[in-house]
């Protein structure tokens, strides 16, 4: 009988242990797909700005990172982004010269952006509080209205072609623009036409 009662003894110790197995097994399944769940809603909020502001982050902003950009034209962009703001990206362009431009690039105006491998991994960090930078608040028209004031020369890449000129009033949906000759300054008798710019034409503000 002691025989029997400790051969059934051991046969329930191993089914409990079996259901104890599988119940952890279960559990560990469930956090798993709770966690899997969670993450793809938090994926779902994700904007592409949210995605650039931690790649920025991860990085410094005015540090040497770099990234390469595609235009809605197609043209790739390669850049040292120093600020982020609203709605746009302000950096510094790099060319064949090694003389980097300062430019503005409205967000709306990227049809991609080109990662590394730990950049894109970076990009889905989850999102930290704001920094509190006055200029995350900033749209494009407030820095097209900066520009305004500040009376600088610009390059504009529109649809309808590359513009040179100064910003001579910026209202709600477009600029006015004095095209002139670049490396020239905004003179009347120099000034070759006055354009209507919308801003939704605008793809690229370079700083001259």
């Amino acid at each position: 009988m002691l025989e029997v009662g400790y051969f059934l003894r051991v046969r329930w110790d191993d089914l409990f242990d079996d259901l104890e197995g599988q119940l952890e097994h279960e559990l560990g399944s469930e956090a798993a797909d709770l966690r899997r769940h969670e993450e793809r809603q938090r994926l779902e909020t994700l904007s592409l700005r949210t995605r650039l502001s931690n790649v920025l982050r991860s990085a410094g902003l005015g540090g040497t990172l770099q990234i390469r950009v595609v235009l809605v034209t197609g043209e790739i962009l390669a850049l040292c982004p120093t600020t982020l703001g609203q709605d746009w990206l302000a950096a510094n362009l790099l060319g064949a010269a090694n003389n980097p431009v300062e430019c503005v690039i409205p967000l709306s105006a990227l049809a991609g952006v080109l990662l590394t491998e730990q950049q894109s991994l970076a990009s889905l960090a989850i999102e930290s509080e704001s920094t509190g930078r006055q200029t995350e608040r900033v749209g494009f028209p407030f820095v097209l209205r900066s520009l305004c004031r500040r009376r600088r020369t610009v390059e504009l890449d529109t649809k309808g072609g590359v513009l040179g000129g100064t910003i001579d009033r910026v209202a709600r949906d477009h600029l006015d623009l004095a095209v002139h000759p670049l490396g020239t300054l905004r003179r009347t008798p120099d000034v070759l036409q006055y354009r209507l710019v919308p801003f939704w034409q605008i793809h690229v503000v370079r700083l001259r």
